[in-house]
């Protein structure tokens, strides 16, 4: 674990007024839990803030860039952005696995890495930068980290949807992913994924989880259709 609030600040770029909201925000209920600080001492409320702050400014987002779009599509394109391994990819560029405060037994497990963990902490970051700079801090932070980019990001995160409606309206050649192989112990794990379309291999992609491996070898395929 890095202690060092400074630097998760610098790379954030956002200076706490009240630290104690940015150590809450990555207590995971583990360490909570082990070191007795009470149900209101983990960041599960903080994650609570976090994604609703998440979903006004990623609506208010995609309102305004797509003004044609109809609020199904707007939905679908939001969600991609504030899913789980969308947050986790996010995450990376801050390194904010690093700085989470887990238990020893969650710790042990391989905590540190597991997405939902990740995910959820960015949400309560978020959450305490509402809290201690309020909403035009959250928003830029939004902004810097998960909204930028967008046009690109839209095809990486929803590629299996996409790649999925291009073929349908083609002639309806079968989809499918295979998993080609899985290395690594349970925290690191890599997965390779080969996406086959009509029994021919389209595109092949690699993440630390299946479904993240699936959506890289969509978007190698959608690739070379030329679709990106």
């Amino acid at each position: 674990m890095n202690n060092n609030l400074n630097e998760l600040q610098e790379l954030l770029g956002y200076e706490y007024k009240n630290r104690e909201l940015l150590k809450q925000a990555l207590t995971h209920s583990s360490y909570a839990n082990e070191h007795q600080l009470g149900k209101n001492g983990s960041n599960e409320r903080l994650e609570f803030l976090g994604d609703a702050v998440l979903e006004l400014v990623s609506s208010e987002f995609f309102y305004g860039v797509y003004p044609d779009k109809p609020e199904g599509e707007l939905t679908k394109i939001r969600a991609s952005f504030v899913c789980e391994p969308a947050l986790v990819d996010c995450a990376g560029n801050i390194r904010l696995s690093e700085f989470i405060k887990l238990g020893k037994g969650e710790e042990h497990t391989g905590g540190r890495f597991r997405p939902s963990i990740i995910s959820d902490t960015f949400e309560a970051v978020i959450g305490s930068i509402y809290l201690d700079g309020g909403f035009a801090n959250a928003k830029e932070v939004i902004l810097k980290f998960i909204l930028n980019g967008y046009e690109n990001k839209v095809f990486f995160y929803d590629s299996k949807t996409i790649l999925q409606e291009i073929i349908q309206s083609q002639d309806s050649r079968p989809v499918e992913y295979c998993l080609l192989s899985e290395e690594g112990p349970d925290h690191l794990k890599k997965f390779v994924v080969a996406v086959n379309i009509n029994g021919q291999v389209a595109g092949v992609g690699e993440g630390v989880s299946k479904k993240s491996a699936e959506q890289a070898a969509a978007y190698e395929a959608l690739k070379k259709l030329g679709k990106v």
